[in-house]
């Protein structure tokens, strides 16, 4: 990681103040807040047949020193497709025919990117 250097005229206490809480800042409870509503959005938005899928939806958040990753996953797994990506994006069948997909994934989803978005926003601007 590069070095930052700064030279300024005055006081720098509102500066400091706010790199210090930047360095300690950490948006995982944001993260896990907003996994389980996306793992509710996604059971509501899957198509249900036995209702296996949606309700195999689940999140993980994995941290790093500088990462924060959240990830939606379904466990739904028939003859080693995840049946949640055969519904997404179509599959065939063992007949030959064909099944078009439906795009649930990400409509039940971007709702959620702008709420962590703006949810983190207001944190790091302190609204």
């Amino acid at each position: 990681m590069g070095l930052i250097q700064l030279t300024s005229v005055g006081k720098l206490t509102k500066t400091i103040k706010f790199l210090n809480w930047a360095l300690r800042y950490s948006p995982e409870a944001i993260l896990h807040k907003y996994g389980k509503i996306g793992v509710e959005a996604l059971r509501n938005a899957t198509p249900v047949d036995s209702g296996e899928t949606a309700n195999s939806w689940y999140y993980t958040v994995d941290t790093s020193e500088d990462e924060f990753v959240l990830t939606w996953c379904n466990r739904n797994v028939n003859d080693g497709c995840n049946v949640a990506v055969l519904l997404q994006y179509g599959h065939g069948t063992k007949s030959g025919t064909y099944v078009q997909g439906l795009d649930y994934i990400n409509p039940a989803l971007v709702p959620i990117f702008e709420l962590i978005y703006k949810k983190i926003c207001e944190e790091v601007s302190g609204q």
